[in-house]
């Protein structure tokens, strides 16, 4: 799906995929399940060799890769999660990118398992802040994303806890083998498309 724009919004450089990854910023969301997504990206540009710098205007952190497909740009929004929307609007006007599929928003996904990962485009916001504040900014459902499986806890009520609060012991090392396991879904969608990566990453 294209996106709409109006002929007087400024483009920067052309990217062949925005990537972002959703996290809340500050110290105590730092290892939080619900900051899987950025750390994600995070590990992406690492192994990538790429840096982080400050986009005020954008309102997010930005790293940019060369592949033979093109430039992709790496993103991590400043906001607060229930605000991504406000990063992603000027990201995808500073990228060029028009065709949504080439959105692909990185983000922690409480109804699949630890260890599961998908890669789709479209579908429901299962009631993630997130994605709800990006849906309705950008006026569309219709983009990419990695959802990323982090579980349920046993309770309704301890969802916020769950998501908000730094694992311990082996829930934290599952953690780190799950940020590992999506920076290899971001990497296989990088190198061999949407649709190729999603028969290797959603079959795994």
């Amino acid at each position: 799906m294209a996106l709409r724009r109006g002929n007087d919004e400024r483009r920067g450089t052309p990217s062949v995929l925005l990537i972002v990854g959703l996290a809340n910023p500050g110290n105590e969301y730092e290892g939080s399940r619900h900051n899987i997504g950025g750390d994600a990206v995070r590990e992406l540009a690492n192994r990538r060799n790429a840096n982080f710098s400050v986009e005020r205007r954008q309102r997010a952190s930005t790293a940019t890769i060369s592949t033979p497909r093109g430039l992709v740009t790496l993103a991590i929004p400043t906001t607060y999660m229930n605000e991504s929307g406000a990063a992603v609007s000027p990201l995808l006007k500073r990228t060029s990118i028009e065709d949504l599929a080439n959105l692909v928003v990185a983000h922690d996904e409480l109804d699949l398992d630890p260890h599961r990962l998908q890669l789709k485009f479209g579908g429901g916001l299962a009631g993630h802040n997130g994605l709800r504040s990006i849906a309705k900014t950008i006026g569309t459902q219709d983009f990419s994303r990695l959802r990323i499986g982090i579980g349920k806890p046993e309770r309704k009520e301890m969802v916020t806890d769950w998501v908000l609060k730094r694992p311990t012991g082996y829930r934290k090392e599952e953690l780190a083998y799950d940020v590992q396991r999506a920076a290899d879904a971001l990497e296989a969608l990088i190198d061999q498309g949407l649709e190729a990566a999603q028969r290797t990453v959603n079959g795994s």
